[in-house]
């Protein structure tokens, strides 16, 4: 057998706290940590939300002095985090916490990865940062899709060149994660829909690059099983707390498998968040089938196993991509970029950009720029 990637140099958390109610131990985490002064990075949308408070009391019984930061948009940008890190050096802050969606888990690693390097954010590399000067991160993901918690990597936009820059470490995986199930709870259908499609994203991504690591690709298959029976659940009745616990739980287990590689979903959707500053998410759920029909001839052993272990009516690819499109189709997913007010005006810039996009090394088919660029018209006007 050739073996052309085979990475066990994998960083997971120190421990994971994982149930309803877990973010009462938060204080005593970040304790653990050595955090006498965390920052609390957030979401703005959640920072005047009672969850919040509750964290930063937890902190403070724990006798934590402890601060709040939350000025981070939905794609998060590098003037985020150095606005972030100029409020974490100015309250003399120890250490992070990572509380919120994906955005927040993001800028907060970068705040707490660059905070004190001699580097800029973006020059950033594991040759240039002095990882004992890096920050401990104890992470509260409030949504489940990302999987951040639990990745060594941030994707920060770069707002100078209107790209989204990936940023790695090993060391950046946060030191404790906390999977409380009763956070999500408040999350709008919508939401759900779109953060639990970017599970699945993660998920399939992984199962079919073409590296190979049996042990991703199989965390990857069980956590599309997870999706696949809770993401519906968890859409239509938010207040399902299994449904809940158990796509935070597929969450994870995405960013853990995609330490495989991701693929072209990913390659163009990085390009449309830095482009059009659309939810993440939801452009991975877009963009799922149409990349699923690009890359058919090289998955469909892939497909043949995943729809037996899902359990699906009909067997092979054409059983996975109804599924999917079904999927979608249940949970209110818009089912092109025109739906959601793209054009075609920036084509060619897309399949370029996409093309060299980090993700689209490990696509399961290699594709150029004008495949990239007739990708994203397909998905534009919802030809499969």
């Amino acid at each position: 057998m050739e073996i052309t990637s085979y990475s066990m140099n994998w960083h997971y958390p120190t421990a994971m706290r994982v149930g309803a109610g877990r973010l009462r131990e938060l204080g005593k985490c970040c304790s653990q940590l050595g955090m006498q002064a965390p920052l609390l990075v957030t979401d703005p949308g959640l920072a005047s939300f009672p969850m919040v408070e509750q964290a930063l009391q937890y902190c403070r019984d724990a006798g934590l002095r402890v601060g709040l930061f939350s000025a981070i948009k939905g794609n998060p940008t590098g003037a985020n985090v150095a606005d972030g890190v100029a409020v974490l050096k100015a309250g003399e802050h120890d250490g992070v916490i990572a509380f919120g969606g994906g955005s927040a888990i993001d800028a907060a690693k970068a705040i707490a990865l660059i905070a004190h390097q001699s580097c800029t954010l973006f020059e950033a590399n594991p040759g240039s940062i002095d990882a004992s000067k890096m920050l401990p991160v104890v992470a509260v993901p409030t949504t489940a899709g990302t999987g951040s918690e639990v990745g060594q990597a941030v994707v920060i936009t770069d707002e100078t060149k209107h790209i989204k820059r990936p940023i790695f470490h090993l060391k950046m995986v946060p030191g404790i994660v906390i999977l409380d199930p009763e956070l999500t709870l408040g999350l709008p259908p919508k939401l759900t829909a779109a953060t639990g499609m970017d599970a699945l994203a993660h998920n399939l991504e992984a199962y079919c690059t073409p590296l190979y690591h049996p042990m991703a690709e199989a965390i990857a298959l069980e956590g599309m099983r997870l999706v696949k029976e809770y993401l519906p659940r968890a859409t239509a009745n938010g207040q399902d707390l299994q449904a809940r616990q158990q796509m935070l739980v597929a969450s994870s287990m995405g960013a853990v498998a995609f330490q495989r590689g991701l693929g072209a979903i990913h390659a163009v959707s990085h390009t449309l968040g830095a482009l059009y500053d659309s939810h993440h998410g939801l452009l991975n759920a877009i963009m799922m089938p149409y990349v699923l029909q690009a890359n058919r001839a090289a998955i469909e052993p892939e497909m043949l196993r995943l729809s037996r272990y899902l359990d699906l009516p009909t067997a092979g690819f054409e059983g996975v991509l109804a599924w999917i499109l079904q999927l979608r189709a249940e949970l209110g997913i818009a089912h092109t970029l025109a739906d959601i007010g793209m054009d075609a005006s920036q084509a060619e810039l897309i399949g370029s950009m996409s093309a060299r996009d980090v993700t689209a090394r490990t696509n399961a088919v290699q594709m150029d720029a004008a495949q990239y660029q007739q990708l994203f018209l397909n998905a534009l006007g919802g030809t499969l």
